[in-house]
């Protein structure tokens, strides 16, 4: 065994490796140095990582192969974020990936960091074709949450680019003219519907994060309008906003005190 390359050597040349055949890696097992073993060890949970990516690549696009055979070929995911919280509005996404689209961790966004779904946001919006719907705080109170969600949702359809043949959707149907599979949990099943829960939670997260500047008591830019208990005593202490939802409580019965 030549041991005359350094440790720099080798993690130059392991940098190189794609195949758990490849000749060095028999060669540098046989090599007692524990930088070598080190360094091998790491290749292999590289290695071991992007297999698992490549395996959650795929099985994430067995809706989308299924549209494809059918004869769909602009196919969307839509997702949604914001149901739950007391204050902003709801945000929906969809998102027609290209056929080129490289391979990358796309998951459920609840299940992604915001380093990586921060990441995540900036290719997709580079490489895919995205719309975006809003639908704001009194829209909801006035047509409640699940219509202002599908509102919101087919808004995101009309702002694309595209025209697309076939809707993924994150458990709902919409009035639109186009064939669409409802998925039950979608956004960890489908690699379009996770990309546009991705987009519809980020793109949401700093729209609360700029009104956490103009409304500072309720913690917004950490808790994206849900009722933590910070934003509950903010609203006990300095009331509800003009962007607080009208028709959840506690701010309905709030506002019923407020014009007794």
């Amino acid at each position: 065994m030549n041991k005359s390359r350094s440790i720099a050597e080798i993690k130059e040349a392991l940098a190189t490796v794609t195949e758990p055949n490849n000749p060095l890696l028999a060669e540098l097992r046989l090599d007692s140095r524990k930088g070598v073993q080190t360094q091998l060890k790491r290749w292999q949970a590289q290695y071991e990582k992007m297999q698992n990516s490549i395996q959650h690549h795929a099985l994430m696009l067995t809706y989308e192969k299924e549209l494809q055979t059918e004869g769909f070929q602009m196919i969307a995911g839509i997702d949604e974020v914001g149901r739950g919280p007391l204050a902003g509005p709801v945000v929906a996404a969809a998102v027609i990936l290209p056929e080129d689209m490289p391979t990358l961790p796309i998951n459920d966004s609840k299940k992604l960091s915001k380093k990586v779904r921060e990441e995540l946001y900036d290719i997709i919006m580079e490489k895919a074709d995205v719309g975006i719907g809003i639908v704001d705080n009194r829209e909801i109170d006035a047509m409640n949450i699940y219509q202002a969600t599908k509102k919101a949702m087919i808004t995101a359809v009309e702002n694309l680019t595209g025209k697309p043949d076939a809707l993924l959707i994150d458990a709902m149907q919409l009035a639109l003219p186009l064939k669409q599979v409802s998925l039950i949990k979608g956004d960890a099943r489908s690699y379009s519907i996770a990309a546009a829960s991705i987009i519809a939670k980020v793109y949401r997260d700093r729209l609360m994060e700029e009104y956490a500047i103009q409304y500072p008591n309720y913690g917004f830019e950490n808790n994206s309008g849900y009722g933590t208990k910070i934003h509950l005593e903010g609203l006990e202490d300095c009331g509800y906003t003009p962007i607080h939802r009208q028709s959840f409580e506690p701010i309905k019965t709030m506002v019923k005190n407020k014009f007794k």
